[in-house]
């Protein structure tokens, strides 16, 4: 007969009860005597790369009795992707952030959250001011570089010779080496972020026009972009021959543990790691307490965040291939050829330090007007003015320096646009100011119709300025063939000088909103909606 244990022993007994859900754990203890007034259980969110060495912290941390305030702790620690999570804080403080879309309804918002990058809090708080988190101390970190194969990086001087951002830019730019960048979509994660903001600073280096340099820069980006890091990470060589090397991916901006974990698959073609100067924003792990978090709750987080200090965690992290928060590796690190044995400290706003949110915003908005797949309808002033010369452009015409203008932009423009041309001047037949060269079609099938067509236009003698009538029914063509994922536009490029009819605007009673219209005028550019076009 088996014994039974008397209920009075039971009761008195310490009992520890550990429950594993779907891969995430929480201890609850019920302890004898005054040890513990109660029980709390903290929700911990971390990303994927460091979700399981922050468990099995947490759980040393427990096993050892883990409280706060005289109140048992157990800790659940949950992967999530920093993307997600910061979609269902947007959403729960009603705004949105760019890029990232709507909120999973899977994903719920934990105690405290461990994102890879202070990047996503700095744009929740700029966009919600009531998101509040508090802490927000880093617990890991990873220098933003340049990942190149290794052959590709030796041919720049690597690594006796850092090969600089701004040169680099350059080559791509000429495509003299046949340098091929990548990122990943930048709205969605951190080290493509940190990557775009180094490359809006390099573009304003290069000595051309810093924001025609940017715009082909970002062009040249777009079509290396990848949705997520390892299939980007996919797109580098297989192999050393000159055919692979110019057929993969050359370059892009990856975090130093993405560097660390390629190579310790052993490739073919290993990357370097190049470490720019200044510095691209780090991946910074932040350990934010969400707002609202209860007393205890905030207390336990605080005990826990001092747990994730201590030395073994930071050997936990070596092995991942992560740094303390200091910058400095923990015991067996795998430390980069030619990286530095400790990271350098944020130095400054926008080069590792507390970002600009404008400037981040900024970024990722040209970003996404570049590269988003876009339907313009440009519209050219054929006027006779347009024949006067230009006196900054050595005597070539308006007209000449317009058109000069429209074929370069236009090599700016990826295949999945679709763009169509007018000419506009007075009476250019069937009682109109305006005349259709080129039907708005895609890029891949009618670049070149489309450059044949600019190259021909000429301006009439004597020919006014219909900009008005001529602006209004651009906006209602456009509108009418409104595709919905596009970014839908009209371009003016006009001198601006004669309009025959100042009042045809208030003609149009659509006009007031949808799409955009951008105006060229001598050498500058301005953007707006309709009604201020109008104005």
């Amino acid at each position: 007969m088996r014994e039974r244990i008397p209920a009075a022993g039971a009761i008195a007994a310490a009992v520890a009860l550990i429950v594993v859900v779907g891969g995430s754990y929480f201890g609850y203890r019920e302890l004898s005597g005054d040890k513990c007034s109660g029980q709390v259980k903290l929700t911990v969110a971390a990303p994927p790369e460091i979700v399981d060495d922050v468990r099995a912290t947490a759980d040393a941390w427990v096993a050892d009795g883990a409280t706060a305030n005289g109140v048992c702790v157990g800790v659940e620690v949950g992967e999530t992707n920093p993307v997600d999570l910061a979609a269902a804080l947007a959403a729960k403080h009603g705004v949105a952030l760019t890029g990232v879309g709507g909120a999973s309804g899977s994903v719920t918002i934990p105690d405290v959250w461990i994102a890879d990058s202070s990047l996503w809090l700095h744009r929740l708080r700029a966009a919600a001011p009531g998101f509040t988190p508090t802490d927000g101390g880093s617990i890991a970190l990873s220098p933003v570089v340049l990942a190149m194969p290794e052959p590709i990086a030796k041919s720049l001087g690597w690594p006796e010779k850092k090969p600089d951002l701004p040169g680099l830019l350059k080559e791509i730019l000429t495509g003299n080496r046949g340098l091929r960048a990548g990122i990943v979509e930048p709205t969605r994660d951190a080290a493509g972020m940190s990557g775009l903001l180094s490359l809006g600073s390099a573009a304003t280096q290069t000595g051309e026009n810093a924001q025609q340099a940017q715009t082909a820069a970002l062009r040249a980006l777009a079509s290396g972009k990848s949705a997520v890091r390892d299939d980007l990470t996919a797109k580098f060589p297989q192999a050393a021959d000159q055919a692979s090397l110019t057929a993969g991916l050359s370059l892009a901006a990856l975090s130093e543990e993405d560097v660390i974990r390629y190579n310790a698959k052993k490739p073919p073609v290993p990357l370097a790691a190049v470490y720019l100067d200044p510095a691209p924003l780090p991946l910074d792990y932040p350990y934010a307490v969400m707002p609202g978090t209860d007393p205890d709750k905030a207390a336990a987080a605080d005990s826990l965040h001092r747990a994730l200090d201590g030395g073994g965690f930071r050997d936990r992290l070596a092995a991942l291939g992560l740094r303390g928060p200091d910058g400095e590796g923990g015991a067996g690190f795998a430390l980069p050829a030619g990286g530095p044995a400790k990271a350098g400290a944020p130095a400054a706003a926008g080069n590792g330090g507390a970002p600009d949110t404008a400037v981040v915003d900024r970024a990722l908005a040209t970003w996404t007007t570049v590269t988003a797949p876009a339907r313009m309808l440009a519209v050219f002033d054929i006027s006779g003015t347009m024949r006067g010369p230009v006196p900054s452009a050595g005597g070539a015409t308006r007209m000449e320096v317009t058109k000069e203008a429209a074929r370069r932009g236009l090599a700016l423009f990826g295949d999945d646009w679709a763009v169509g041309a007018w000419v506009f001047s007075t009476n250019l037949g069937g009682g109109k100011d305006w005349r259709e060269i080129a039907p708005i079609g895609p890029l891949a099938s009618t670049r070149g119709q489309l450059l044949q067509a600019i190259s021909a236009i000429e301006p009439k003698q004597n020919g006014d300025t219909g900009l008005y009538d001529t602006l209004a029914a651009a906006y209602e063509t456009v509108q009418d063939g409104w595709q919905a994922g596009r970014v839908n536009s009209v371009l003016i490029l006009t001198d601006g000088i004669g309009n025959d009819d100042p009042r045809a605007a208030c003609r149009c009673p659509r006009c007031s909103t949808g799409s955009r219209s951008s105006r060229t005028r001598s050498g500058r550019s301005r953007s707006s909606s309709w009604a201020s076009a109008t104005r």
